[in-house]
């Protein structure tokens, strides 16, 4: 019961949070005004620009900022007891990560849907917006390099994942033309697209589709990381309502859904146990994990590395890009930014509960065994936990086997279970993927825009950046490169090509919460220079640069026992980014330091203002 109370719990306590604290920031800080111009009605374009629904947004908001992390965030972070992390994510989520993805919407909305680097150079000034700008095109570079190879290792794993994932990609085709050519309403074309992705579940691994499954996943993972870089081109070029709306939404309806089943499964797994084993007994639900392990086996220090570790799911600073690059310029109305960007966010947490209840409890209620048998409780899981590890597939395994306990709890057949689980995963990570190419290629056309602004000679050259297709096909191919050079110490050849993502994935954890930090420094800004309070924001802000800084620190001079530093290892690539990002960090500090007690109550050059009418485009 002790679980399920924690279930229930933390969904009251993310629905209260959305309806006090989520309620405040909306009326009384960021003033949403129903009577706005949003971007996506000034600007729309038809392609970039297109006025949408509030629950198709969400859905896009809520796929793209989920990706693997709230999944393996939490089931890393899980060695150092259920409770740290069950505390981060709860507080994280409510007074850290949703309060930077709702202000980083809502600062863009007034902005001409610009992203926050590209805000940052008016609020704080054409140096920061060039620093903030090339931090964002590293960090997606990273995601655009790794998760390529992310979904091929899902795909490996659980075969059975892959047909229901690509046929996703044709539904939403169909359904984007039936929402916006025809003009229907989201009722039946969302029955119908949810009903259509269960049934390849539950047959899409059935006779020839088995054996076509089993062929895929042994591909390269260079042939995945190809594909699925074609793939976030054609994504990225395409008019948002035609492929990347109607697939997030689609996939929202299948993994909320999913998640529900989550909690339908814990709560009978509460009342009866679980799937009866072998010998007919139903193992009791209870948490097998520790409550607190300040010291696990070869793991780094709690602090800071669980604030590093669990990003999606409490804080993360890829979802200042998500709501100021993609969901600003489809968001119809100013308030539905409260249900978008704070809803989307706790959504989140609430998955990243489950997470870590599926990893500390589901596990206990049966794995199996190298030698056949079925271990339950603190054994179920110390067979996954014995020691630290960071490697995706056990982690995954963990999420899935043990969420996949509360399904056959009632009664889904395993197959059908682990299945869902794994799709849910795979579905998530290629949401991410093909939003964080289109980010990027704003990302690459703004850094166009702002070196020819900085150097004209610069200009025309960088002309080709400004185009979409330039700047997408720029991204692809940096990403395509960087995952092409195979990991250290290997050759180069097909079968170890599509993993170098792996060289700078080491660095993604503190990148990318640092690009909260500084996202939160905008934030900040926009409020302080519109004399707004802003107290509500001093501790997220502080925490978000102090945190990365050290574990940047840690991880580059210092390692420990299990953990050796980068320069002890001698990764100096690692070594060198670390330094550049570090100096980086601590320049636009000084810089915002420098300027916060003079622009108090300064509106910035071409502000915007709740309730009015924006004239200009971007």
């Amino acid at each position: 019961m002790e679980t399920l109370l924690i279930a229930l719990l933390a969904g009251v306590g993310f629905i209260v949070a959305y309806h006090t604290y989520g309620r405040w920031l909306g009326r009384k800080i960021f003033n949403l005004a129903a009577d706005t111009v949003c971007p996506s009605h000034r600007l729309n374009d038809g392609n970039d620009y297109v006025p949408t629904p509030k629950a198709v947004v969400f859905g896009h908001h809520f796929t793209s900022i989920a990706g693997t992390g709230p999944i393996v965030g939490p089931a890393i972070a899980i060695m150092w007891g259920w409770l740290p992390a069950l505390l981060w994510v709860m507080f994280g989520s409510i007074f850290i990560g949703a309060v930077h993805d709702f202000g980083a919407l809502v600062v863009s909305l007034r902005n001409n849907g610009q992203t926050v680097g590209d805000i940052a150079g008016r609020l704080l000034n054409p140096r920061v917006r060039l620093l903030f700008l090339f931090v964002l095109a590293m960090a997606l570079t990273i995601v655009l390099a790794i998760f390529g190879l992310v979904i091929a290792s899902v795909f490996r794993q659980y075969p059975a994942s892959i047909f229901p994932c690509t046929i996703q990609i044709p539904i939403a085709l169909v359904i984007g033309w039936w929402l916006h050519r025809r003009g229907m309403g989201l009722f039946w074309p969302s029955l119908l697209a949810l009903a259509t992705m269960y049934l390849t579940v539950i047959y899409g691994d059935v006779g020839v589709l088995h054996a076509i499954n089993v062929t895929l996943a042994g591909w390269s993972s260079w042939t995945w990381v190809v594909l699925l870089l074609i793939y976030s081109y054609i994504a990225s070029v395409l008019p948002v309502w035609s492929l990347l709306q109607p697939r997030d939404y689609i996939n929202s309806l299948q993994l909320i859904s999913a998640l529900g089943l989550i909690v339908v499964g814990l709560a009978a797994a509460a009342f009866s146990g679980g799937a009866p084993l072998a010998d007919g007994t139903r193992p009791a639900l209870e948490l097998a994990a520790p409550v607190v392990n300040w010291n696990p086996k070869g793991a780094p220090l709690i602090f800071p590395f669980l604030f590093i570790t669990i990003a999606c799911g409490a804080i993360s600073g890829f979802h200042c890009l998500v709501s100021s690059g993609t969901t600003s310029k489809q968001l119809a109305r100013e308030p539905d930014a409260r249900f978008v960007a704070y809803g989307g966010m706790l959504t989140e947490g609430f998955l990243a509960v489950l997470v870590i209840l599926a990893c500390a409890a589901g596990l206990g209620l049966g794995v199996a065994a190298a030698n056949g048998t079925v271990l339950t409780g603190e054994a179920a899981w110390l067979s996954r936990y014995g020691e630290w590890s960071s490697r995706l597939g056990p982690l995954v395994a963990a999420f899935v086997d043990g969420s996949a306990n509360f399904l056959k709890t009632i009664g889904i057949p395993s197959g059908i279970a682990v299945a869902l689980m794994g799709v849910l995963v795979a579905s998530f990570a290629g949401t991410t993927l093909d939003t964080a190419c289109r980010l990027q290629r704003y990302i690459v056309q703004e850094l166009a825009r702002a070196l020819g602004d900085a150097a004209p000679a610069l200009a025309a050259p960088a002309a080709v950046l400004r185009n979409k297709h330039g700047a997408t096909v720029f991204a692809v191919l940096l990403a395509g490169l960087m995952a092409a050079i195979p990991p250290p110490g290997r050759d180069w050849s097909l079968a170890n090509a599509g993993q170098g993502g792996l060289i700078l994935w080491p660095l993604f954890g503190a990148t990318n919460q640092l690009l909260g930090g500084l996202s939160f420094l905008v934030i900040t800004f926009y409020l302080w220079r519109r004399g707004k309070p802003v107290w509500f924001l001093i501790v997220p802000t502080i925490f978000m640069l102090v945190m990365p800084m050290w574990a940047m620190i840690w991880q580059t001079f210092v390692g420990g026992t299990g953990n050796p530093s980068w320069i002890s290892e001698g990764k100096w690539t690692l070594v060198a980014i670390a330094l550049a990002t570090m100096v980086l960090e601590v320049w636009m500090i000084i810089e915002a330091a420098l300027l916060f007690p003079r622009v108090r109550g300064v509106l910035e050059a071409n502000a915007v203002e709740p309730g009015a009418e924006i004239a200009g485009a971007r």
